[in-house]
């Protein structure tokens, strides 16, 4: 029996390439975690963008360095695995680390001074701004006393 190239050889090995590379084409490595395909990747990378690390100021878990955000982007990641919703994954994120770590938390009760504040601060600027302005149109009164200062202060100026 010959040990040469056949047909046959050459047509497993196209097959079994093939077949490698779609099976490495629906999978995604991302930072060091491996999905089964883009669209699992993709619920990630936004769920990563979207959530905010409770321990930095104001940074995503996908950009946040911080050992918090490390074990966020993990259970994250072992939940879009999981086939959690991205709603599953987020109320689990609240739940356990507060409404802070959502970039965009519901309106209740507890978020509504996150909601409100801006508005608040900003009519309290248009509001002192009118203030000020009225008070500036306003002429000065002077005493009769205070007219014949003037008075005399405008003769000297003039006069010197």
């Amino acid at each position: 029996m010959k040990h040469g190239i056949t047909p046959l050889t050459i047509l497993l090995a196209l097959l079994l390439a093939i077949g490698s590379a779609s099976v490495a084409a629906q999978q995604v490595t991302y930072d060091g975690y491996e999905f089964s395909n883009p669209q699992q990747y993709q619920r990630y990378k936004q769920l990563t963008e979207e959530l905010r690390c409770p321990k930095c100021q104001n940074q995503n878990i996908a950009d946040s360095n911080a050992p918090l955000a490390e074990d966020m982007r993990e259970r994250t990641y072992q939940m879009v695995l999981d086939g959690k919703s991205n709603e599953q994954i987020i109320q689990f994120m609240v739940a356990r680390y507060g409404n802070f770590a959502h970039y965009r938390p519901p309106f209740n009760p507890f978020t509504a001074i996150l909601w409100l504040a801006p508005l608040l601060i900003a009519l309290l600027g248009i509001v002192i701004a009118v203030r000020t302005s009225r008070k500036r149109k306003q002429p000065v009164v002077l005493s009769e006393q205070e007219r014949e200062q003037l008075q005399q202060l405008t003769k000297r100026s003039r006069n010197d």
